[in-house]
């Protein structure tokens, strides 16, 4: 007979079961390389793959009932994100089949306490969204349909500024330093880092006033100073993107009159494709195509700032139709 009593089942016998890969070819997008059970799964791997969130498809298998001591029924859970160490099984409105996937949730919980599982309609997207740190898309005047492609998803921004921050802190181990934020699309970008950072130091900022000049040096003018003293200081630039150069340059040359000990660059994003300068940049958070990116501090007109990813925006969001030429 079935055991049904979690309290009676042996722990060893409380072992997930591994199941082979599901992929089917290795390239093209995720959700487009495995054999999916069902279509509802493949519409979901390829909502995970728009918000870059990673995924895998029924990787384990929980035994939850026993006939002595033979399995008699497994739960596969249909997802795994890794990143939020969380099982999701989906489900649909039929009442034939919540039955028994909310039965057999259930009894995966009470054997695996340590299992976080989600049983998932398809309504509970959008809070799946908000959980995993991608509910601002629901901001004022913000459309979905603006967003062109998700380049850095906000797992990936942790994951690199951690990275940053502990090669920062031995390249200055034993030393302190002064950040120096360009604003003000750095905020987000230095807030994080200075997080990261193991070694004594202090913040300031400089704001800038960018212009169409006829030469490379007259476009661009500090409008707002440091007010930490940097001399002899070892000092690190923080900006949120290098693109051209010409700014970075204009600003270095600036700093370096005023003899710090040391001054290095660190980016959040690097443009290297559109550098016409040549300028130091010691580190890098990632390298971005040629697109126009917002989220994370960077903004289309103020707006967009406070995504928690970095993606690309639609050229028919800033892309102004021509004026008609005037008549003859």
């Amino acid at each position: 007979m079935a055991s049904s009593l979690p309290s009676s089942i042996p722990q060893k016998w409380r072992r997930p079961i591994r199941q082979r890969s599901r992929l089917v070819r290795r390239t093209g997008p995720a959700h487009s390389r495995v054999e999916f059970a069902h279509p509802s799964e493949q519409e979901f791997a390829r909502f995970l793959d728009y918000y870059r969130i990673r995924w895998q498809y029924e990787p384990v298998s929980f035994p939850v009932s026993w006939e002595g001591e033979r399995v008699a029924e497994m739960f596969t859970p249909d997802f795994y994100l890794p990143e939020h160490d969380l099982y999701i099984e989906l489900t649909t409105m039929k009442q034939s089949l919540v039955t028994p996937k909310n039965r057999k949730v259930r009894l995966l919980r009470e054997l695996y306490p340590e299992i976080n599982v989600r049983l998932l309609y398809r309504k509970d997207y959008q809070q799946l969204l908000a959980k995993a740190g991608y509910g601002a898309l629901e901001v004022q005047h913000l459309r979905k349909q603006d967003i062109g492609e998700i380049l850095i998803s906000p797992v990936e921004l942790e994951t690199r500024l951690r990275a940053l921050g502990r090669k920062i802190s031995r390249d200055y181990r034993g030393q302190s330093i002064v950040l120096v934020g360009v604003l003000k699309g750095v905020t987000f970008f230095l807030a994080d880092l200075a997080r990261q950072i193991k070694v004594p130091f202090v913040i300031d900022y400089l704001d800038l006033h960018r212009f169409a000049g006829a030469q490379p040096q007259d476009r661009v003018k500090i409008v707002r100073d440091v007010d930490y003293p940097i001399e002899g200081r070892n000092v690190l630039l923080v900006e949120d993107i290098v693109n051209t150069g010409f700014t970075l340059d204009y600003v270095l040359t600036e700093l370096r009159r005023r003899q710090p000990a040391s001054l290095e660059v660190a980016t959040l994003l690097d443009r290297p494709l559109r550098r016409l300068v040549r300028v130091p940049v010691r580190y890098v958070g990632f390298q971005i195509p040629n697109d126009y990116v917002v989220g994370y501090g960077l903004d289309y007109r103020e707006l967009y700032r406070n995504l928690p990813f970095i993606c690309t925006l639609r050229a028919s969001v800033y892309d102004l139709p021509a004026l008609p030429s005037p008549p003859a």
